[in-house]
């Protein structure tokens, strides 16, 4: 009965110390986010936290400070995986210090992430984690400021001199492809993507472009963009290649871009890399099982994830100093999507009618 009673009972915060061998004062550290904490006991307090299934009362917190236990995570949207895994690693990283994550979708609209952003400061939320619809200077961050606000801002940024930033190194993992694909011999390439994600395809797009053409000055490189929507990208698409052009290999800047232009090569009989050569950044699952597998950069989402969510903490916990930018390097697969142009219909690179 009483061990039954033991194990019912809500586990404190002087269960956790006695677990982990540290004081209280050292869990009421480490669960605010304080860095100054020696990594070893840090650690111990998380093993004994998740071991006990310690919470932190929440109303009892909020009393003793004007800020909430709460981190507000705002994501351009939460079908892909990028987006969909990054709001799990945020919430695991979150929960690990004594916080609750609530994470919210913009839908592309930067009218709606700046409201949502405006609820969050409603509910005193202790620091947000942006990734923007289009870039650092958007509303949602200037909102931020204008209020004061803790937050960094993720993914489709570059340096602010407002926020800290942590994004993946887009130009350069753009490079690594854009010197895969000519070093393979191709010279008429299609680069596809959204021009609404403008830090991110400016970074992609000009890594690409500056690393090829210096490779290869004769190297042709169309750009195909759309504005907004991925259906107007889908008729772009079409129209291009229906104007006879025929490039060796299509270079997508986007995940459903990918998608998109997979398709158009299947409505048309073409195959991978026999007719035309694919890369997509980000990867997703179906890239991996579909045959041939599709060729992606894959993006580091849990060290995003983690370096955001440290610099944070750091910033609500009091530490000044300059904002600072971090880029964090991606992961290039050339899988079987790709090839060297020659062995197709489309061969040479050149425009067939």
């Amino acid at each position: 009965m009483a061990n039954r009673e033991a194990q019912q009972r809500r586990a404190s915060i002087h269960d956790v110390a006695s677990r982990a061998g540290v004081s209280a004062a050292t869990v009421s550290k480490v669960l605010a986010g304080v860095t100054t904490v020696r990594p070893e006991n840090a650690q111990r307090v998380f093993d004994a936290v998740e071991l006990l299934g310690y919470r932190v009362d929440p109303l009892a917190s909020d009393m003793r400070r004007a800020k909430r236990r709460i981190i507000g995570a705002i994501m351009p949207e939460f079908e892909s995986e990028f987006f969909g895994q990054m709001v799990s690693e945020l919430e695991g990283l979150a929960e690990q210090r004594g916080f609750t994550l609530v994470a919210a979708s913009s839908r592309e609209s930067e009218a709606r992430e700046k409201e949502i952003l405006a609820r969050m400061h409603d509910w005193r939320v202790a620091g947000v984690v942006l990734a923007p619809v289009r870039n650092e200077h958007g509303p949602a961050a200037g909102f931020m400021k204008a209020n004061g606000m803790t937050g960094v801002l993720i993914d489709r940024v570059l340096a602010d001199d407002a926020f800290d930033t942590v994004s993946a190194d887009s130009a350069a993992a753009s490079a690594e492809v854009a010197r895969a694909l000519v070093g393979k011999g191709h010279r008429h390439i299609l680069v596809v993507g959204l021009g609404q994600q403008a830090a991110t395809v400016r970074a992609r797009l000009e890594g690409f472009r500056n690393t090829a053409l210096k490779l290869a000055p004769d190297v042709r490189i169309d750009v195909v963009l759309s504005e907004s929507e991925v259906e107007p990208l889908r008729a772009l698409l079409s129209d291009y290649f229906s104007k006879g052009e025929r490039p060796t290999a299509v270079y997508s800047l986007f995940l459903k871009g990918t998608l998109v232009a997979l398709s158009e090569f299947r409505r048309r009989g073409w195959h991978c890399p026999d007719d035309i050569s694919l890369v997509g950044f980000d990867d997703a699952e179906w890239m991996q099982v579909t045959w041939p597998a599709i060729a992606a950069v894959v993006q580091p989402v849990r060290e995003i994830a983690s370096n955001a969510m440290d610099v944070l903490f750091r910033r609500i916990e009091g530490e000044g100093g300059p904002p600072r930018a971090r880029l964090e390097p991606c992961k290039v697969l050339m899988r079987e999507s790709v090839g060297s142009p020659g062995s197709g219909p489309h061969s040479g690179g050149g425009n067939r009618q």
